[in-house]
């Protein structure tokens, strides 16, 4: 199967727009690009249609040495980290208004980078990003510190302190978006940054630290280094001077950097792992086609390269044949097209080796299950980095591809009898990142919510988040929370001054 991208004008507006690009690939290190020590560069392409856009500098250890170093002088100066809340408000909503005002640049970055549409970078991600600056600017005067119970003669007061210098990992799904998810509470709590975007997207963290700093963030507070994560995540994780590190990612490295804590200075860590989310539909629901459509949604949205993408789909047998066929109806809608056009559903993969582990995968299912959707790799400009939506039905619970994360978008759609079967077949997973149901039954809502095992449960509908409330999984899915004040938790603790009077 062969096509073309489309050349709608809409496409073309974005087309003129990124031919317009100044990419900049070198580190971001005390404040102004320089070029990693390594002297190793990435040719950067453009999943979608192969073309090099840009040259990525790929730092290695001496370059993490250099930028721990500056985040620590600008740690220990004071000049962020003991700055009034006051003070790094302002600077955290200016650097607000100045993604905003690039907004579109930010979503062309990402877009071009990866692959995702720019309906989503543009609409989603970027705005985003600036109003989770705000969020967090906002927050941060607003947390206020205790003065508990003590005897007589005596006044305590716990306050909540900055870590330090902060490590960061940022995986390529969602560059921009979870970046800032890290970056914006751990500016706003006081610490200093080494950011390490991933190789595959890159380039708009490394203009986010650039607007910092003319945003009046201090020189060395927001640091970005690219390279591979064997090199450069490798560094972070076992350096003496990181206090603590904030990872998305898969659970394979989430582990290791657990060693890594460990046999380094024991540095904190909030890590946010893989998913195999399960999406539970009971026969009760009100909203049959709604959770089909939903459902879509959640299996193929963003290519289905989300960690919590519920692509475990569970029906209740009663329903089981007339949801398979809406949502057979449903996949149609996410059909792969030019990313750069804003009515495309999804765009390409990362790249051509992530869409063959995928296209594996579809294989795979093909052989031991039943594929009634999709299932096709159409070449589109000569890239084979498209997959159309997949449903497959017809494996067994425990097949390898219900526990195995794909990161693509497949759906595997498998009937169930009774609640408890449900339940069981929902939890049956290393992770715990996310679930969702679907009941007329207010009461089953609260009785299988709760026995779901996943940081986020959402009832009729899916994947449900928002800046307000935590972002996070048990079990293999990590541990610490994105967004919601309790992201505040990961980056700072608390110190008691206990002061005596008699």
């Amino acid at each position: 199967m062969t096509d073309t991208l489309t050349r709608t004008p809409a496409a073309e507006e974005w087309r003129t727009k990124a031919a317009a690009l100044t990419f900049d690939g070198r580190p971001v290190i005390d404040g102004a690009r320089v070029d990693a020590q390594s002297g190793q560069t990435h040719a950067k392409t453009n999943p979608a249609t192969g073309e090099v856009i840009s040259t990525l500098h790929l730092g290695d250890g001496a370059d993490v040495d250099r930028a721990v170093a500056s985040a620590r002088r600008a740690y220990d100066d004071g000049s962020w980290s003991r700055a009034s809340a006051t003070d790094r408000r302002e600077v955290l909503l200016r650097l607000a208004d100045l993604i905003e005002a690039r907004a579109d640049e930010f979503a062309l970055l990402d877009t071009l980078d990866m692959g995702k549409p720019i309906g989503e970078s543009s609409t989603i991600d970027a705005p985003g990003a600036a109003a989770l600056f705000r969020f967090y600017g906002e927050a941060i005067e607003k947390v206020s510190d205790e003065i508990p119970a003590t005897p007589s003669g005596s006044t305590a007061l716990v306050t909540r302190e900055p870590l330090g210098v902060i490590g960061v990992i940022v995986p390529w799904n969602y560059p921009l978006e979870i970046a800032t998810w890290k970056i914006a509470p751990a500016l706003a709590a006081g610490n200093s940054l080494v950011v390490k975007p991933p190789v595959e997207a890159s380039h708009s963290t490394l203009l986010l630290a650039e607007l910092a700093v003319e945003a009046g963030l201090p020189a060395g507070v927001l640091n970005v280094v690219p390279g591979r994560g064997s090199v450069v995540g490798t560094a972070l994780g076992r350096h003496m001077d990181v206090d603590m590190l904030a990872f998305t990612g898969s659970t394979a490295v989430a582990k290791q950097l657990q060693v890594y804590a460990g046999e380094s200075n024991m540095k904190r860590l909030a890590l946010e792992a893989g998913g195999k989310s399960a999406n539970v539909i009971f026969a009760d629901t009100d909203y049959l086609e709604v959770a089909a459509q939903k459902a879509a949604f959640g299996a193929f949205y963003n290519q289905g390269e989300v960690c919590s993408a519920t692509s475990r789909i569970f029906v209740e047998r009663p329903v089981y044949d007339e949801f398979v066929s809406l949502l057979t109806r449903a996949a149609e809608s996410y059909q792969p097209g030019d990313p750069l056009d804003p009515d495309t559903a999804i765009g390409s993969l990362v790249s051509e080796r992530h869409a063959e582990e995928v296209w594996e995968c579809v294989e795979q299912a093909r052989a031991d299950g039943t594929i009634v959707a999709g299932g096709e790799r159409p070449a589109i400009n000569g890239m084979t980095t498209f997959i159309t939506p997949t449903v497959v039905t017809g494996l067994p619970a425990d097949h390898r591809l219900h526990e195995h994360e794909i990161f693509g978008p497949v759906a595997l759609v498998t009937p169930f009898d009774s609640e408890d079967e449900a339940i069981a077949k929902a939890n049956e997973t290393p992770y715990g990142l996310a679930a969702a149901l679907w009941t007329g039954s207010m009461s089953r809502a609260h009785r299988v919510s709760s026995r779901l095992v996943a940081g986020t449960v959402s009832v009729n509908t899916v994947d449900a988040l928002g800046f307000t409330t935590p972002f996070g999984g048990f079990k293999q899915s990590g541990f610490g929370r994105d967004l919601s004040i309790h992201a505040l938790e990961n980056y700072t603790d608390l110190k008691t001054t206990w002061l005596q009077w008699g």
